[in-house]
């Protein structure tokens, strides 16, 4: 069962929650978020990527860039931008987008149910990257970014979060890179002692987002560990940052795929090894996938419904069925010789906010075609974490994105 906890966060006075919100560091790189922070001053980006209020060329790894951004996040503080709360409490954190509403709560999760695996995972996470947020969250001795987890609905759980929401006075409400940022505190003990109990009750939380932050913030756990060998558990390092929603308020986007040449077929010849496995359709424009085993194919100025021939997949198998794996084992692999998609440089990812506008727009400049996916549903993504399966790469796109710094926790 899951061990959820509340906590004195560190969050911006109300006054100043829209100027410190940012969006996650790793949705850009160091140039765009150079420009994102013009003119803002207080920008969580100084903290999450310090490295751009540091010489250009600075290695993004660079011991003084862990330190720049501890400057940053203590510089908040002092000049009275931030405050810590008095006592611990749980948050609600309210995200609308495009008419569509994401509730879920800011609380602390037990690096223990990560290790024991009560927080369940769906993908590999890569070495440089993990040590890159273990520097980060060791150097500021806190979690700066949220976790994104999901559950299976629970009724009571819903009832305190529609209670809080209708009753009290948000702290936060405003609008930042056309997403609506709502925030309450749940301070009431009586509130707070029921969320931790009925969190008791919830058998598995699931990482939707973020599984390169957990693995971090585990491992600075572990490691405060070794440091304290004394410790009781109750010590702040031995949870993190995260924001659970209930899986019936998610979606997931599409995911789609470039490719940079045809692997030294001709198109007649692409044409051919395709038919083999899939019915292949001119369209008259762009086409988005309307059902699992359809894609959306982009090549030469022309598009074409792609679908899956039918008795070719295992519908049994929850990770043979997902449409990123079908396309792998069927396409990218045989066909086009993308073995691992992780590495091979002819091969990139869209993620499904910049529209299949964004698909031809590679395919002019520095691909040569494009498959838009059918996004991948929140049951598949538990039931193969429940299986303990890893999904191939860049299989989900969830949006919106959780901001950063309007959560801060502490570690000591």
């Amino acid at each position: 069962m899951a061990t959820m906890c509340p906590f004195k966060a560190v969050r911006p006075v109300p006054a100043m929650a829209k100027e410190v919100a940012a969006l996650p560091y790793d949705v850009m790189n160091s140039a765009e978020a150079k420009v994102m922070v013009e003119g803002k001053p207080y920008s969580f980006l100084h903290v999450d990527k310090a490295e751009i209020d540091l010489p250009e060329g600075t290695d993004l790894y660079d011991p003084k860039v862990y330190a720049k951004a501890k400057e940053n996040l203590d510089k908040l503080v002092s000049s009275g931008v931030c405050a810590q709360d008095k006592w611990p409490c749980y948050y609600i954190y309210r995200q609308v987008m495009t008419g569509r509403v994401q509730t879920g709560i800011v609380c602390c999760a037990a690096a223990d149910d990560y290790l024991n695996n009560v927080i369940k995972k769906h993908e590999h996470t890569r070495a440089d990257k993990e040590q890159d947020r273990i520097n980060h969250v060791d150097t500021c001795d806190a979690n700066t970014g949220p976790i994104f987890l999901t559950y299976r609905d629970h009724e009571g759980i819903n009832r305190i979060v529609k209670e809080v929401t209708a009753t009290q006075k948000p702290v936060y409400d405003f609008a930042s890179e056309g997403v609506i940022n709502t925030v309450w505190v749940v301070s009431d003990a009586q509130r707070v002692q029921a969320l931790s109990a009925l969190f008791e009750e919830v058998p598995a939380l699931y990482i939707a987002d973020g599984h390169h932050r957990a693995a971090s913030a585990v491992r600075v756990a572990q490691m405060r560990r070794e440091q304290h060998p004394g410790y009781t558990g109750e010590e702040e390092f031995n949870y993190f940052l995260a924001v659970a929603f209930p899986q019936s308020e998610l979606a997931i986007m599409d995911y789609n795929r470039v490719v940079k040449d045809l692997n030294g077929l001709s198109e007649e010849a692409f044409f051919v090894a395709l038919s083999e496995k899939f019915i292949l359709t001119p369209q008259a424009g762009k086409y988005r996938p309307k059902k699992r085993h359809e894609f959306g194919l982009y090549l030469a100025g022309k598009w074409y419904k792609m679908e899956l021939k039918s008795g070719l997949c295992d519908e049994g198998n929850p990770l043979a069925r997902l449409d990123v794996a079908v396309l792998q084992n069927e396409v990218l692999s045989p066909i086009l010789g993308i073995g691992d998609p992780r590495a091979d440089k002819r091969i990139d990812f869209v993620g499904g906010i910049r529209g299949l506008e964004e698909l031809e727009k590679r395919c002019r400049e520095d691909m040569c075609l494009a498959f838009a996916m059918y996004p991948t549903g929140i049951e598949d993504l538990m039931a193969i974490a429940d299986a303990g399966e890893v999904m191939p790469p860049k299989s989900t796109w969830f949006e919106p994105k959780l901001f950063s710094g309007l959560f801060i926790h502490q570690l000591s």
